[in-house]
């Protein structure tokens, strides 16, 4: 479940080609880069298998295929509107505009639908400088953003969209680097804290060990 409240990323790339209707979402003309929608818009996509593209896909498709009867995506449009409103207002507390994210939702045993993976990071999530988005909006000057966009775009400006037979681009270190410090300043935005030292030992047995850990907790 993809819930937008600025038209930014791919929605922009898909209005900026003249589409009004996206995910079933009809958009109204005038709308500028990075501008905020009257109210945040919902654009679904279907979960792809390995190597391939999530796709946009509408409500209505999604009720009539039976990916989800309607009853459960009436209550999964309720969390994401109740998570986004939430991620919002951490955002903003932290100076920060929560611009789109995803959330991804499961069903256990017993049939409650929950969240999992992680939310609010940049592998899901784009976010713009409050205090600088009017002044960059009226210049026409693009947002900074703390999100995985800007490798996005580094990797079409490099001739590489994810398209079969294409040669994926190779990163020089000083901009791995720069990746990596996007992210550190992200989370020390959102946490509150400076970022300390990763821990980059025994990382596969104490991801077993965390998983095998919470899984015995359930």
């Amino acid at each position: 479940m993809v819930i937008r409240g600025y038209l930014a990323g791919h929605a922009a790339r898909e209005y900026a080609a003249g589409k009004r209707v996206l995910c079933g979402v009809e958009l109204p003309e005038g709308l500028k880069e990075n501008g905020r929608f009257p109210a945040p818009i919902i654009t679904p996509t279907t979960k792809a298998d390995n190597g391939e593209h999530d796709m946009d896909i509408s409500r209505q498709d999604i009720i009539t295929k039976g990916i989800v009867t309607e009853e459960d995506y009436t209550v999964l449009e309720k969390y994401t509107r109740d998570l986004f409103e939430k991620g919002t207002e951490i955002a903003a507390s932290r100076g920060l505009i929560l611009v789109d994210t995803k959330y991804e939702f499961g069903r256990t045993k017993d049939g409650r639908i929950v969240l999992i993976d992680e939310i609010h990071t940049p592998d899901s999530s784009r976010y713009f400088y409050a205090d600088t988005y009017e002044q960059s909006q009226n210049r026409n000057e693009p947002q900074k953003q703390l999100s995985k966009e800007f490798v996005r775009q580094w990797l079409i400006a490099n001739g590489f969209q994810g398209q079969e037979g294409q040669q994926i681009p190779e990163m020089t270190e000083e901009y791995v680097e720069s990746v990596s410090e996007r992210y550190i300043e992200l989370y020390e935005n959102i946490i509150g804290e400076k970022f300390g030292k990763a821990d980059i030992k025994n990382i596969q047995q104490r991801i077993e060990k965390n998983v095998v850990d919470f899984l015995q907790q359930r």
